[in-house]
């Protein structure tokens, strides 16, 4: 698949945040060992198929010489691109994982989450089988935040209408009907509205917001994305990485690389 897609300030903020990653902490562990030092991060057992998935692909070599290649600050790093490697021998990249997005992983600062592929193409929100990105994100106040709340149910709105052409497309080849598209659409924003209707409006929890608000990440992922794991240690290896200088595709300039992942078990 080629296409790629700050600290606790106060003791309440550390007890939310460590209840959060309480189903994190618990997986196995896994050390990034990076040409710009080592990340240790855990895999939540909470996402048994990205867990296991990842654990296969690191025992296997398939991350040893990948590179960062697409970093932004203050917003994310991804790797898992076999196509950046300089041994390519051991590419096998070309499939997906199903989505397993938990309300109670979300994208606070230090999370590890898979890519994938945007809901025009992927309505059902599946993973790169491979690529992966770690979250540095940034502080947001109220009104940022406000802001990313009406992002996410527009983001919503669109899933469910995307979802929906989908399935409609479908339940009319597999009845022999012929559908006009304006027709097609017409029905999938009804089906989309419905939809939006029965879910209600999103409201944000609390923690999350507290999380935001102190540590930091990026709201704006919340519900799209599969996260399947937590920094433990290492943080100010991935404020270095997405701190360097990049072209106008957010690669970096100069190649930063995973040398080695070591799974603990």
């Amino acid at each position: 698949m080629r296409t790629s897609f700050r600290i606790i300030i106060t003791l309440a903020a550390a007890l939310v945040i460590a209840g959060c990653s309480a189903g994190s902490r618990k997986g196995v562990r896994a050390v990034l060992q990076t040409t710009e030092g080592d990340i240790e991060i855990s895999l939540s057992d909470l996402t048994p198929l990205h867990r296991d998935n990842f654990i296969k692909l690191a025992e296997s070599g398939f991350y040893d010489g990948v590179t960062f290649h697409r970093v932004i600050k203050n917003f994310m790093i991804q790797t898992g691109d076999g196509s950046t490697r300089k041994d390519t021998s051991l590419i096998n990249d070309d499939y997906t994982i199903p989505a397993e997005i938990n309300d109670s992983l979300f994208h606070r600062r230090g999370v590890v989450a898979a890519a994938r592929t945007g809901d025009d193409v992927n309505p059902e929100r599946n993973s790169s089988g491979t690529q992966f990105y770690i979250v540095q994100g940034k502080v947001y106040n109220d009104e940022e935040l406000a802001a990313t709340i009406q992002r996410i149910e527009y983001n919503r709105r669109q899933f469910l209408y995307n979802k929906a052409l989908l399935d409609l497309r479908k339940e009319a080849e597999q009845a022999g009907k012929e559908m006009s598209e304006d027709e097609i659409q017409q029905s999938a924003i009804i089906k989309a509205y419905d939809a939006m209707e029965k879910a209600g409006t999103y409201v944000m929890p609390e923690h999350h917001r507290t999380a935001y608000k102190t540590v930091g990440g990026t709201p704006f992922l919340d519900g799209a994305y599969t996260v399947f794991g937590e920094v433990l240690e290492g943080m100010e290896v991935v404020d270095a990485i997405a701190g360097t200088a990049t072209d106008l595709t957010d690669r970096p300039v100069q190649d930063i690389r995973i040398v080695k992942v070591k799974i603990i078990k």
